[in-house]
């Protein structure tokens, strides 16, 4: 006997815009684990991750009753952006945002420090940390090589500038580039959330 091929995500979100009822129940089931234990994994707190987890789904369905979802079949990051905000929304109400120890792996918040990085972001320092990883490979070769150095390898400007056989004003100016250039490409691709 063949058995059947399970729905993809995005048939069952049309599905469910159409009005099929169970759609949402299959979708909820298939993500609930991951969505439960990315809540969970913030706030520590298993009646608040139930809480936050009924909003997300609450807030999913309006959003597809309402007609307003256009994904192109990515429903799992788009869910998980939804919980994410309502977590960023709960520490602000109760205004403990959590605090993290600076590790020595590189921390884009001081990097980047200016006025439209708050507390908030806080949050989604350790979820960025990947994303801003892969962002740095598509930066132009000279720029990611002296990010790379100055920020993962700790070395001095002086110290890239005779690695790299250019001047230590030269140095400087690719590392300024290179965080325009990625603080762009982290705006392009919404890494830092706000709602």
């Amino acid at each position: 006997m063949m058995r059947k091929k399970p729905l993809l995500d995005s048939t069952l979100v049309s599905n469910y815009i159409n009005g099929d009822e169970k759609a949402i129940e299959i979708l909820i089931k298939r993500h609930q684990q991951r969505l439960f234990s990315f809540i969970y994994s913030k706030v520590k707190n298993r009646d608040v991750t139930e809480d936050i987890f009924q909003d997300t789904f609450i807030k999913v369905i309006k959003t597809l009753k309402k007609g307003n979802y256009n994904e192109e079949g990515k429903f799992l990051p788009w869910v998980v952006r939804i919980s994410h905000n309502l977590v960023i929304d709960f520490f602000r109400k109760s205004n403990r945002m959590p605090t993290f120890k600076n590790t020595d792996e590189f921390d884009i918040f001081s990097v980047l420090g200016d006025g439209t990085l708050n507390a908030e972001s806080a949050i989604i320092k350790k979820q960025i940390h990947a994303d801003v990883k892969e962002l740095i490979n598509g930066l132009p070769e000279e720029q990611r090589q002296v990010l790379v150095m100055r920020m993962y390898n700790d070395m001095s400007f002086n110290e890239i500038s005779e690695n790299t056989g250019v001047s230590i004003n030269t140095a400087l100016g690719r590392m300024r580039y290179a965080l325009i250039n990625l603080r762009k490409l982290i705006e392009k691709n919404n890494i830092i959330l706000v709602n």
